[in-house]
């Protein structure tokens, strides 16, 4: 049988028992970003939302070599097809980075960073000889636009340095690139693909913002609060109403109808120009139908606390690797409550209305 038709009904008919493993291993191995992005709630200092709680709001500032260690070994022990993501904040100033890079490749595990690549050049070949196996490096624009939106005026030509320098060595990892679509690069994304024609990437996407206004947290609350209680988030220097949305849809279909050296992706893939007004405009309608990630990953942070999903999640205490092993975690009663609750609300509870995860 199917393996995906069978967790397609596992997931809808007995959430609380689900029976596969983690896609991912999502380590916030670190509380700390160099650069201050104006469509996130770390670079805004908005420090009380659930997303900045879940980058930064734990200690140590850096993950311990005895827990990542652990995480490693209970990884290969219980999941050796899981992949470790590296996610949170910024990786490439972990200071365990390639050291525990390399352990894990001794363990054969796939590793993944997603980065914003501003040290990448000074990287490139540590991490290539630690058999690092995938690169997500996050860019925002042209080199212009995103120095701006990041607050760092060679951000973007860091990244870039970083990006050749990493095409020098054999077998680097594989780059993709994503890209947060925002009121500032509207009307530059095709030259922002198009700058990467010939640039062996594996993958170009755009993310359309994640956002939580004030009215939806406080519409979600009013069921949810005591369970899993929402904030605003990724809203403070960001205004949809800026958002020039007849140049982005004809922005979008000259991408969409444009041949590329690599697939260029929308996150999530909206069909119509009707369907993108109400992603702006109507964030209390939902956009797609069910939540991906709640049955493929969990994030572990620097003080060894687990959340479902990643950073963009509800901050929920699944449990702590100091205390339990992450195949216990990952069964826990609360990770199940937490499935079926989301299943019994359709799918989705409302302030996941425009999260990233969304299928």
């Amino acid at each position: 049988m199917n393996t995906s038709f069978v967790k397609k009904i596992n997931k809808k008919l007995l959430p609380q028992k689900y029976l596969f493993d983690p896609k991912w291993i999502v380590l916030g191995v670190n509380n700390v970003c160099n650069l201050h992005c104006k469509m996130c709630d770390v670079g805004t200092k908005n420090l009380e939302s659930n997303f900045a709680q879940n980058l930064v709001g734990t200690h140590p500032i850096n993950m311990p070599k005895e827990l990542i260690e652990k995480i490693i070994d209970q990884t290969a022990n219980y999941y050796p097809k899981t992949r470790l993501g590296y996610g949170f904040t910024e990786p490439l100033v972990y200071p365990l980075l390639i050291d525990s890079l390399a352990y894990a490749n001794t363990k054969n595990l796939f590793t993944s960073i997603t980065t914003n690549a501003l040290t990448l050049k000074h990287k490139a070949k540590q991490l290539v000889d630690a058999g690092l196996n995938e690169l997500y490096i996050s860019l925002d624009g042209p080199q212009n636009i995103h120095n701006e939106i990041r607050g760092h005026k060679k951000s973007f030509q860091n990244a870039i340095e970083g990006i050749e320098e990493l095409l020098k060595y054999k077998s680097p990892p594989t780059i993709s690139i994503f890209c947060v679509i925002t009121e500032w690069n509207i009307g530059h994304l095709k030259e922002f693909v198009n700058f990467f024609r010939a640039y062996p990437l594996k993958q170009l996407g755009f993310m359309h913002t994640n956002f939580t206004p004030p009215d939806i947290a406080a519409f979600h609350n009013k069921t949810w609060e005591h369970l899993y209680p929402a904030t605003d988030s990724n809203v403070d220097e960001t205004n949809m109403d800026n958002m020039d949305l007849d140049i982005l849809w004809e922005e979008i279909r000259d991408i969409e109808s444009d041949s590329f050296p690599f697939p260029v992706t929308f996150s999530p893939n909206i069909n119509s120009k009707e369907q993108l007004l109400t992603f702006y405009n109507n964030p209390e309608k939902q956009i797609g139908k069910k939540c991906n990630d709640i049955f493929n990953n969990i994030m572990i942070k620097s003080d060894g606390s687990v959340i479902p999903a990643h950073g963009r999640c509800y901050n929920l205490d699944i449990g702590n690797i100091y205390e339990e092993n992450i195949k216990d975690i990952w069964h826990s009663s609360i990770l199940s409550k937490f499935r079926t609750d989301l299943q019994k609300a359709g799918g989705l509870l409302p302030a996941c209305s425009r999260c990233c995860s969304i299928v």
